[in-house]
């Protein structure tokens, strides 16, 4: 997509947004799968995240890369549902990460560490879960930067500063 998606005509804008959304779905389902837990709250909250993603597509400039835009539109949803819709926290799913590294002393088991992060991760605010969720998929800083509407430097600091909070949760559970 070389051009605005508000100048093509309407059949060419359905189809290029079902193609663009089929291609990045795995978004929408990674964003619904970290914020909530319950199945039927997840669905509502993909179904709302292609909604809203639908409503601004018109607004998509095709010189900037989808999945940034798409991210920043899902989580934006993500965190509005929760606030929204009362959703507890511990209602909120923890993300599904590898602990090759997480570990370094080998006394937990794996079972043991995976809860653990969990607990850490379920205990993050809406930011920082968002944050987290963009590192683990190997987002660069400039892309969460953008992403999240803050500074590089900024989304630096808040990396650092997590993986030394979940190091330090971690060694203590």
């Amino acid at each position: 997509m070389g051009h605005d998606a508000l100048t093509m005509p309407a059949a060419d804008r359905s189809e290029a947004f079902r193609e663009l959304l089929e291609r990045h779905r795995k978004i929408v389902f990674k964003v619904a799968s970290t914020y909530c837990r319950d199945p039927h709250d997840r669905a509502d909250l993909a179904q709302e995240i292609a909604a809203q993603l639908w409503r601004s597509f018109p607004a998509y400039d095709g010189q900037r890369v989808f999945s940034t835009w798409m991210y920043r539109i899902a989580l934006n949803v993500a965190i509005s549902f929760r606030r929204h819709s009362g959703l507890r926290e511990r209602d909120v799913v923890a993300l599904d990460v590898d602990l090759h590294d997480i570990a370094a002393d080998g006394t937990q088991s794996q079972d043991d560490i995976v809860q653990a992060l969990y607990r850490c991760i379920d205990k993050l605010d809406p930011l920082n879960r968002a944050l987290l969720l963009l590192y683990l998929d190997e987002r660069s800083q400039r892309e969460i930067a953008e992403i999240l509407g803050i500074t590089e430097t900024n989304v630096a600091t808040k990396i650092g500063r997590l993986k030394l909070r979940l190091r330090d949760e971690l060694a203590g559970a």
